[in-house]
């Protein structure tokens, strides 16, 4: 397989011959059907790196590969529900995906650092979606907090947007320029957050004042 722009393609890994897929393919789908020895975390990450090197389709070979992987660790955990995505963040991690695939193809045969990388790789999958479901819980709970609250519509926008985590300083010209209101408007919106003790002003004033959530 090879990324880049034309004439500066690199190759990332090379598929077998094309005589020998079928009989790759069967030893694959034999040993894919019949290993139940070997831990089926293992099973995946070993599972996900020969159906890519076996290659077998023109294009989709890294989407399969990724089904194949969240099958296996669905079974592995003998649950049809997981609520962290592998495939998400092998896509999130692509760079060193395709490194340690190079890395692996070209060694003698030890496959230790890609399942070193899949298991690192799936770490990162279940870190990111505690992150994830916290951020949720605590949406949730500010909003049950203030349900009765008198809120207006630019507010409650403003507010989910903290909540998902707001990119830089919110200051009073970004508030409204995504609220879409004048200047006035926007630090009245801000002041009266404040006085009701859900927003305050971070540590610059002037012109520079910003403004966080009150914890």
């Amino acid at each position: 397989m090879a990324t880049g722009a034309m004439g500066r393609e690199q190759v990332h890994y090379e598929a077998v011959p094309a005589n020998k897929v079928k009989a790759e393919m069967d030893a694959f789908l034999h040993w894919f059907n019949h290993e139940e020895r070997i831990d089926p975390v293992l099973k995946a990450a070993i599972a996900h790196f020969w159906f890519i090197i076996i290659h077998p389709f023109d294009d989709g070979n890294g989407r399969i590969g990724r089904a194949i992987s969240d099958m296996l660790l669905a079974r592995a955990e003998g649950s049809g529900e997981r609520f962290y995505s592998m495939s998400s963040q092998m896509l999130a991690e692509r760079k060193q995906y395709y490194e340690v695939l190079q890395n692996t193809q070209h060694s003698t045969g030890d496959i230790s650092e890609w399942l070193h990388w899949f298991l690192q790789c799936l770490q990162n999958a279940i870190r990111a979606t505690e992150q994830s479901t916290q951020k949720i819980l605590r949406k949730v709970e500010f909003w049950r907090k203030h349900e009765q609250t008198d809120i207006n519509e630019r507010q409650r926008l403003m507010l989910n947007k903290l909540l998902d985590g707001f990119d830089g300083k919110l200051q009073s010209s970004k508030w409204a320029k995504i609220a879409k209101v004048s200047a006035d408007t926007a630090l009245r919106d801000i002041k009266d957050l404040i006085a009701k003790n859900i927003l305050r002003q971070s540590a610059e004033g002037g012109r520079k004042a910003s403004y966080e959530l009150v914890q």
